[in-house]
């Protein structure tokens, strides 16, 4: 499937720094709950996210991520997912997150 570029423009991908992360043990495959702020115009959002191969919840506070921010919010268990932070697998298949590689201020729209 292709799309055009007008179609790709809707979606909105944003950087944002993680602010909060905590272990999501209800989750059915094992997650990581997610607080990233995209700044004032966004502010916080939140995000269930399968992480846990590769990130712990004490280290991800302070690290800048790439995430969908214009996607309906969705419900993962108990907790309202409202972000798609990116990632891409590794050998494994295991997810490893997306970030900017210079310091960007956070909330800046991918294009």
């Amino acid at each position: 499937m292709t799309l055009s570029f007008d179609e790709f423009l809707k979606v909105d991908i944003r950087v944002g720094e993680i602010v909060r992360a905590e272990p999501y043990p209800e989750a059915h495959k094992p997650a990581i709950k997610l607080w990233v702020n995209f700044g004032p115009e966004l502010g916080e959002k939140k995000s269930s996210a399968q992480i846990t191969a590769h990130y712990d919840p004490e280290t991800l506070p302070g690290r800048k991520v790439m995430a969908v921010v214009n996607f309906p919010p969705r419900q993962i268990g108990k907790f309202m997912s409202e972000i798609l932070v990116l990632g891409v697998p590794d050998e494994s298949g295991e997810v490893v997150l997306l970030k900017p590689d210079l310091d960007v201020p956070i909330g800046g729209r991918m294009f």
